[in-house]
């Protein structure tokens, strides 16, 4: 799989039709009314894993069976029965609806063993408007290494220092334009995932147990146009308009699109330039993209979690211009980059940023951004970064035009042998034949205070004033 070398122009372009008819006629378009859902899914970085009573409407469909195990000798993942339907009804009056049932359920060799999961979900729409929720979702009898536990919305508890447990991921949302109504509700009853090697699987290994998605849409007719005049000529013909090229001004905020599209799998070449690894030291990072998400609209992880300690610098990937730096209340504290050929990079989860992450500033390939950190709704998960990558070819999709970052993220250079004080930019070289250990911090800025007498409470105030005047 290529990832460096001179890319291929790609032109997108869409032809688009205009249909001149009576002016009587009424303009509707067909919904999207769907549901989904599973009993157990196991994700396993570069394996096949596994998954049991998948089922996916329309067609109505119900999926019932006996045990399932993961692996063969089921020391991985052990459930006694599952059950799973989905079922949806589109037109006017769209309705969608999901459910999971599993019992006696053992994960990870009775770490987490749980009495029984149900996860359900519904939507409703039609012309008088569109809900959605996930009620009726619950967990009995959980125990967590041999501690009984009371499950919550999005609580999470730690499973040693291997891995954490997450109850009940649940979220709406909804459409309310001026052509078309919807809702959509999600919930994944049980989530654990490894965030170090355990019992032969890697981290970033994922078990996800009750999984019930609805989504229900209808789009709005518009009333028919009113003339004074009687149309007695027959209606035109349809004929192509002609055609634009569409260019990506960016993806934007960072939202799924109302649809919910199976992440792309495809690997485009990027640019002719070099690539850095976007973590400087030691870190750890599976293949996750595209596994199941309850906290955003798709559904699924549109990157990959690179996880590594607190206050880890994190690197441009390429010669580029920083923008949409700051908050939001997914990925926290946040920046995106955009390299000379137009893909943009997302980081996310960072603890604080850099002087170099400033919207419009030209960084080099290296450059530091900003610091490893969890904010966001990553604020109870260990430390890591949140990485997207969007090609220019696919920013037409929006948000969803992410593509898997792992292969990428294995070919380009890790910078853990790169002295510290060169990757940093702005912090002053140190000889190579010099004695003096290699620097592990950066100091992104200081005051003189020296003049401050801790014996007058207002010397600390004086003395910070004159180092601002002095720095201008």
């Amino acid at each position: 799989m290529p990832v460096v070398g001179r890319p291929v122009a790609v032109v997108l372009a869409f032809t688009l039709v205009l249909s001149v008819g009576s002016a009587t006629a009424a303009r509707s378009e067909s919904g999207t009314t769907s549901a989904r859902a599973f009993a157990v899914q196991v994700a396993v970085p570069g394996q096949a894993g596994g998954s049991a009573a998948a089922v996916a409407a329309p067609p109505d469909a119900v999926g019932v069976g006996g045990s399932f195990a993961y692996p063969a000798d089921g020391s991985v993942v052990n459930v006694g029965s599952v059950t799973s339907g989905a079922f949806a009804t589109p037109g006017s009056s769209a309705t969608a609806s999901a459910s999971a049932q599993v019992s006696s359920i053992s994960i990870f060799g009775g770490d987490v063993t749980v009495s029984s999961v149900t996860a359900k979900s519904k939507a409703s729409a039609n012309s008088g408007g569109s809900g959605a929720d996930s009620a009726g979702s619950l967990i009995t009898g959980l125990v967590v290494q041999g501690q009984a536990v009371t499950p919550g919305v999005g609580t999470q508890f730690p499973l040693g220092d291997w891995g954490y447990l997450v109850t009940l991921q649940e979220g709406k949302a909804s459409l309310d334009a001026e052509d078309a109504w919807g809702a959509r509700a999600f919930v994944t009853a049980l989530q654990v995932r490894l965030t170090a090697d355990h019992y032969g699987l890697p981290a970033g290994t994922e078990v996800m147990v009750g999984y019930a998605e609805s989504v229900a849409k209808v789009d709005i007719e518009a009333k028919p146009e009113r003339t004074h005049k009687r149309v007695t000529k027959a209606p035109k013909r349809k004929v192509p308009a002609k055609k634009k090229q569409v260019k990506g001004p960016g993806v934007g905020p960072e939202k799924p699109s109302f649809e919910v599209r199976p992440p792309p799998d495809v690997t485009p070449r990027l640019t002719a330039g070099g690539y850095v690894f976007p973590v400087y030291g030691p870190c750890s990072f599976g293949d996750t993209f595209g596994a199941p998400r309850g906290d955003i609209v798709s559904g699924w992880h549109h990157g990959e979690d690179i996880f590594a300690p607190l206050g880890a610098p994190l690197l441009a990937v390429a010669d580029g211009t920083v923008f949409s730096v700051g908050w939001n209340d997914v990925g926290g504290y946040r920046l995106w980059l955009r390299d000379h050929e137009g893909n943009e990079f997302y980081y996310a989860h960072l603890s604080a940023f850099s002087p170099f992450a400033v919207n419009g500033r030209e960084v080099k390939a290296g450059t530091v951004l900003g610091f490893m950190g969890n904010t966001g709704d990553a604020a109870t998960t260990p430390y890591h970064l949140h990485f997207e990558i969007h090609p220019v070819g696919m920013l037409f999709m929006g948000y969803d035009g992410a593509v898997n970052p792992h292969e990428y993220l294995m070919a380009w250079k890790r910078l853990e042998d790169v002295e510290f004080a060169r990757v940093a930019g702005w912090a002053p070289p140190v000889s190579p034949t010099s004695s003096a250990p290699k620097p592990g911090a950066i100091l992104l800025s200081s005051t003189d205070i020296s003049t401050a007498d801790g014996l007058d409470p207002g010397s600390l105030e004086r003395a910070l004033k004159q180092a601002n005047r002095e720095a201008g």
